[in-house]
């Protein structure tokens, strides 16, 4: 008989991160049914203040064809709008409308509810070590 061994920590993390992705695109998708996973890498690399696509891709480590595409459809839906960079106006920035400040509320609302639960699960002090081990992995990689 074969020896089962134990999910490897890469597995377990990525499962984790889906569960917890799972919470906060069905609050998106509750705001909007029209929101997709896809979207969620638009608005989680997002600055606030506006961002040119090539960095908006590179910070999502996706091609700015494919972060395009998104754009345009989260434009399309009214979450988005380019404008003039004023650094360059041959350059366009992609900033949020009113609208996606509304959906960023509902996903912030969602990512604290996920904050609560976790610190229920796992204590305010076991809640507190997993963010430190996690930063300290995403520090040391």
């Amino acid at each position: 008989m074969a020896a089962t061994h134990p999910p490897h920590v890469i597995a377990l993390l990525y499962e984790a991160y889906l569960r917890l992705q799972d919470v906060v695109l069905d609050a998106g998708r509750t705001y909007d049914a029209r929101i997709r996973p896809a979207h969620s890498a638009v608005f989680f690399h997002m600055e606030h203040d506006g961002i040119r696509l090539s960095r908006l891709a590179e910070k999502a480590q996706m091609t700015p064809q494919a972060m395009g595409a998104l754009v345009d459809d989260l434009e399309e839906l009214g979450y988005l709008r380019r404008v003039p960079d004023p650094a360059d106006r041959r350059a366009k920035l992609i900033e949020f409308t009113e609208r996606g400040d509304e959906a960023l509320r509902v996903g912030y609302t969602a990512i604290d509810d996920v904050e609560r639960r976790l610190a229920a699960l796992l204590g305010e002090d076991g809640l507190a070590e997993l963010n430190t081990t996690l930063g300290r992995v995403i520090d040391a990689f």
